[in-house]
């Protein structure tokens, strides 16, 4: 704040909107290090650092590489776009690929659940695959730009997915879940109405990845 490096407003934006111009953004930087470290050490602590629990702290760590490369250009360069589409897809396409030759190491089959119901997709797995990240991703970084929002409808979508993992006792994605819940309900107090910080697309990008991990590993 004090250096003045805070949140550019898109154009195509409601105008009451500017009134948000210039709080500091890229909390996400924060929260997204507490989740990591926490999940690393206490899947240490519990011999729970398994291939899923990497390659969800992957996935969290690249989309955020991603955002935090976004934001830094909006913000050093004081306009209201950073990485354009194509160079965000690429990043997001490379993390949905490794994700999926991690899932092939694990044998995990190709279906997806459906109401009970389990459809194989075959090899359209890979494609359904990269389509979920960055559709989630993107999905999360457009709900982005209202105090609280993606804070507080985060920790309700991984406080669920926290009950999911325990009911499957897959306590490696618990870990996870809970380490999220804990960085966001933090991060909130500064970030609801009237917001202190903004996430920024290192936060929101990096939480829609994790999102769609999730919902795939469970």
């Amino acid at each position: 704040q004090m250096k003045k490096y805070g949140q550019e407003i898109r154009d195509e934006g409601p105008k009451w909107h500017n009134i948000k111009a210039g709080t500091p953004t890229m909390g996400g930087t924060v929260f997204l290090a507490s989740i990591i470290l926490t999940s690393i050490w206490v899947g240490a602590w519990q011999n729970k650092l398994t291939s899923y629990l990497f390659i969800s702290l992957f996935i969290l760590l690249l989309y955020g590489a991603l955002g935090f490369l976004d934001d830094f250009i909006k913000i050093f360069k004081k306009r209201n776009m950073g990485l354009n589409s194509l160079q965000k897809l690429i990043g997001q396409i490379i993390g949905g690929l490794v994700f999926y030759v991690v899932l092939l190491s694990s044998q995990m089959p190709h279906t997806v659940n459906l109401f009970g119901y389990s459809l194989s997709l075959a090899f359209l797995y890979p494609v359904f695959v990269v389509i979920w990240l960055v559709g989630f991703s993107n999905a999360v970084n457009l709900t982005d730009g209202i105090d609280g929002l993606v804070a507080g409808l985060g920790t309700i979508s991984f406080a669920t997915y926290a009950v999911i993992a325990w009911h499957q006792n897959q306590i490696d994605l618990l870990i996870i879940c809970l380490s999220v819940i804990g960085g966001l309900t933090g991060f909130f107090g500064f970030n609801h109405k009237p917001a202190k910080i903004f996430m920024g697309d290192v936060g929101s990008l990096a939480l829609g990845g994790l999102l769609a991990t999730m919902s795939i590993l469970l």
